[in-house]
């Protein structure tokens, strides 16, 4: 395989004998339970449940790699490190890795999001650039990462598809931003959604980022307010069960 290296990627690696349970405290995925070489999305919220950081854990014998949006890495290293205070924690750019992207790679695993989006994996970088090619692939499965696209603390995390894309354990203990986000799931209040529309169709009222590129909108809308024809397939049915409940 040839462009696999998602350059817009950055890896962090959490080490020290504290490292799993620092991470439990603070984030919306299971740490305690992570395998190695298993990969799960989580995120980092503010105390009001909206998404500051969202990123990709993997268990690496003992530690914790963060698959991570580059251009945030340093402030998400810094944000930590604000949490960490004595405990005996490390946290560091593991440049020795990059992370890896093809739609079909038999012996690799898949995106812990939606499997249609194909294999992803950590190794030393290669020659090549899929990072394009991944960011298209991804937006048309309706699926959004990264500041810009979630809006840097302005989304609710359910408000992001979070639960219908493995993004939240509700039986792990407390976390930054818990007690909304339970909230919501309990009451079934996801009142509104990130959805990819049209750019000729865009609001700017609702509008997150907008992708001339690939002529699409990133919106935040109201459910009731969604065209149906406009939602993938993974977000039609969990959204049609919401309403059904």
């Amino acid at each position: 395989m040839t462009d696999t290296t998602l350059t817009d990627r950055a890896v962090l690696r959490i080490s020290g004998e504290e490292a799993r349970p620092f991470l439990q405290g603070l984030l919306t995925r299971d740490v305690l339970t992570l395998k190695d070489g298993e990969a799960r999305w989580t995120a980092l919220l503010t105390p009001q449940g909206k998404a500051l950081f969202d990123f990709i854990l993997w268990g690496d014998d003992g530690d914790i790699l963060i698959d991570c949006e580059a251009a945030q890495a340093d402030a998400l290293a810094k944000r930590l490190t604000l949490y960490r205070l004595r405990r005996k924690v490390v946290i560091a750019r593991d440049e020795s890795l990059a992370v890896h992207w093809a739609i079909d790679a038999a012996d690799k695993p898949r995106d812990p999001r939606l499997p249609d989006l194909g294999a992803r994996w950590l190794a030393p970088a290669s020659d090549g650039d899929a990072s394009a090619a991944f960011r298209a692939h991804r937006l048309s499965l309706g699926v959004f990462e990264g500041a810009a696209e979630l809006g840097q603390d302005q989304t609710l995390w359910l408000e992001t598809n979070a639960e219908e894309l493995h993004g939240v354990d509700y039986d792990k203990g407390c976390y930054v931003g818990q007690e909304n986000t339970a909230r919501m799931h309990y009451r079934n209040k996801v009142n509104r959604r990130l959805v990819a529309v049209p750019l000729e169709q865009a609001d700017e009222k609702r509008q997150r980022a907008a992708l001339p590129d690939l002529g699409l909108s990133i919106e935040l809308q109201r459910v009731e307010a969604i065209d149906p024809a406009t939602l993938p397939a993974w977000l039609a049915t969990a959204i049609a069960a919401q309403a059904a409940e």
